[in-house]
């Protein structure tokens, strides 16, 4: 790749946190200021999420970046060639092998940039989410505001009775809400 010189180092940055806290329309800031340093980029999203738009990452605020859907997270690698910046959105809906693309990406040299759900409807941890925190040198959460009382929001409450880790929503099934407000609903179970 580029490091032959060595004026490229890679590194991973990881944004996080619940529905509607601004993952997406993070990644879409950074991935453009990227661009506009005349970086070459590439964005990539997992192909199943086709929820605003079955190329284009899309925040739920309207924003959106034009992405290459991808199957698996091995197909990145394969298509991330000659870059500065790679974006990656939903991560929390690729496996595990995510974390060793994006390991070899920063590796490489290239800035890694990735957003996902650190946790999921039961307030688990999420996939390979928690891998790529700890993996990553920069690490930003980010909140929402829960619906139910105003405080900072971490948790992503669905509102339907699926009970499936991977349910793709929008407003419709997912609010997000406080600490406080998520064990108050789960005592209620």
């Amino acid at each position: 790749m580029f490091l032959e010189n060595n004026k490229h180092k890679g590194w991973i940055e990881v944004i996080c946190g619940s529905m509607f806290s601004g993952k997406t329309e993070e990644l879409i800031r950074r991935m453009k200021r990227a661009q506009f340093a005349n970086l070459k980029v590439e964005i990539f999203k997992p192909s199943i999420d086709v929820r605003y738009s079955e190329e284009d990452v899309v925040s739920h605020e309207g924003h959106s970046i034009h992405s290459t859907p991808v199957e698996s997270a091995q197909n990145i690698l394969l298509m991330a060639s000659d870059v500065d910046v790679v974006g990656i959105d939903e991560a929390q809906f690729f496996d595990e092998g995510i974390v060793d693309v994006c390991r070899q990406l920063a590796n490489s040299g290239i800035r890694v940039i990735v957003a996902g759900l650190d946790m999921d409807y039961m307030g688990v941890p999420f996939g390979p989410m928690p891998a790529l925190m700890a993996t990553a040198e920069y690490v930003t959460k980010v909140h929402a505001i829960c619906v139910r009382c105003g405080d900072l929001a971490h948790h992503s409450h669905r509102l339907t009775t699926e009970d499936k880790q991977v349910l793709l929503g929008a407003q419709d099934t997912y609010q997000p809400i406080c600490r406080h407000c998520f064990n108050e609903l789960l005592n209620k179970k």
